[in-house]
């Protein structure tokens, strides 16, 4: 039996906590997975992440992370050692393939156990690969613990023009 070229490449990631989860990019077939995932993401973390209230993501919610183009979009799964999803990072590029803008999300049983650091650093790696200046995320200002995990990641934070809700944190990358 031959290996499959088209298999996405699974990274070892450890975590600030000395687990380590699996990485790899999202396929079209994940869909279902990510819905499940999102289900287990608290709805406070989920109204952060997508800044609206949903109880269950829909297909069109989820079609965007699904179906990347691998370039100047990359979306990236978590995983445990028993094959749970634990944590979604995606990467959406600007035309310029200048500035990436990213969003993380980890289930509730995994919170503090480091995902959401190891995953803002595949994500930096993804756009350091891709030649990328910076990497910004958009965040509600309630969004505490994503705020100070950014900024000890090296993110800078910026007012939003116009939106006095969101705060804008950045990390250069070059």
């Amino acid at each position: 039996m031959s290996a499959d070229n088209n298999a996405p490449q699974v990274q070892q990631i450890p975590t600030r906590s000395g687990k380590t989860i699996s990485v790899r990019p999202v396929t079209p077939g994940d869909e279902a997975l990510l819905a499940e995932f999102f289900d287990r993401v608290s709805d406070e973390d989920r109204r952060f992440r997508f800044l609206t209230a949903h109880k269950h993501l829909t297909h069109e919610q989820l079609a965007p992370m699904v179906d990347v183009d691998h370039d100047v979009t990359e979306s990236f799964i978590a995983f445990d050692d028993a094959g749970g999803v634990v944590g979604h990072a995606l990467l959406a590029c600007d035309k310029a393939m200048d500035t990436g803008e990213i969003a993380v999300s980890v289930c509730k049983n995994w919170r503090g156990k480091g995902v959401g650091w190891a995953l803002l650093d595949v994500l930096a790696a993804a756009g350091r690969e891709r030649g990328l200046r910076r990497v910004i995320s958009l965040e509600d200002r309630e969004n505490h613990a994503a705020i100070e995990l950014e900024r000890e990641k090296g993110f800078t934070p910026h007012g939003v023009e116009g939106d006095a809700t969101l705060i804008m944190l950045e990390k250069l990358l070059r």
